[in-house]
């Protein structure tokens, strides 16, 4: 079924030299865009992520050192990255976990500040598993009927993982609405604060803390009555956005 869109939509995919958000960098990024007219554009770039990609991940996508030796940093592409995805609501294949955070950490560690707060979120894999709970390739071939060639390549997910939401579509059409701003509520598991999940909101709006010895607890009163938790998580290895949501209240609490 094809989707039923009122702005654009970028499906994308990363390869990264890791999964910590806080540490790894992305080596491959690739991105669909798709418009209400059905228009679609691709770009796929390697990036020289500054360190060595481990050996265990080029076992994965099988890019090397070698591969990204020429290829610009992400600093470098950064700002025309984010101008091109701007005004689009987001879709990809365990994003809102994983994809998602380290595309906001690499754009803040390029000195661009990120506003998603009027993107719908789209996790293609949080539908799958709230309805079959499988992996991208059995959701392929699961959906789709197709065997998933040349998977762990950033434009092979990016592509099958399009295809993939708009089979859903056709096969849940009583349980899924054919809208992003409802498919981005199905693929919601809570109220997200920062995009690592680290701080909720609860029914009265209140920010709270999603980790640690201060789970569940709102984090104005934990930082009113814990002056050095504030200093902690400053000097934590903790997301660069999630730092600048303490920061933020912590500022207001002082103010």
């Amino acid at each position: 079924m094809k989707l039923k869109l009122e702005r654009p939509i970028v499906v994308f995919d990363l390869e990264t030299t890791g999964v910590q958000i806080t540490r790894d960098h992305i080596v491959e990024i690739s991105i669909l865009k798709v418009h209400p007219d059905g228009e679609e554009e691709i770009k796929t770039r390697r990036i020289n992520p500054g360190i060595p990609i481990p050996a265990e991940a080029t076992a994965v996508h099988g890019i090397s050192d070698e591969d990204v030796a020429d290829c610009p940093t992400f600093p470098q592409v950064a700002r025309s990255l984010y101008e091109w995805i701007q005004g689009c609501d987001i879709v990809g294949f365990n994003s809102n976990r994983f994809d998602v955070p380290m595309l906001v950490e690499e754009f803040l560690r390029a000195g661009i500040p990120v506003d998603f707060t009027d993107r719908h979120l789209v996790d293609v894999q949080t539908i799958f598993h709230k309805m079959e709970r499988r992996t991208l390739e059995a959701a392929y071939r699961f959906y789709c009927d197709k065997a998933l060639d040349n998977a762990h390549s950033a434009e092979a997910d990016t592509r099958a993982t399009y295809e993939v939401l708009q089979a859903q579509l056709d096969r849940y059409p009583e349980e899924l609405t054919n809208s992003i701003p409802a498919l981005a509520e199905v693929s919601s598991y809570g109220r997200w604060v920062d995009f690592a999940g680290l701080l909720i909101y609860n029914d009265a709006e209140e920010v709270l803390i999603n980790f640690g010895k201060y789970k569940g607890q709102v984090l104005r009163d934990v930082l009113q009555k814990d002056s050095g938790y504030y200093t902690w998580v400053m000097g934590a290895q903790f997301p660069l956005e999630t730092k600048a949501w303490f920061t933020r209240i912590y500022q207001a609490e002082r103010s």
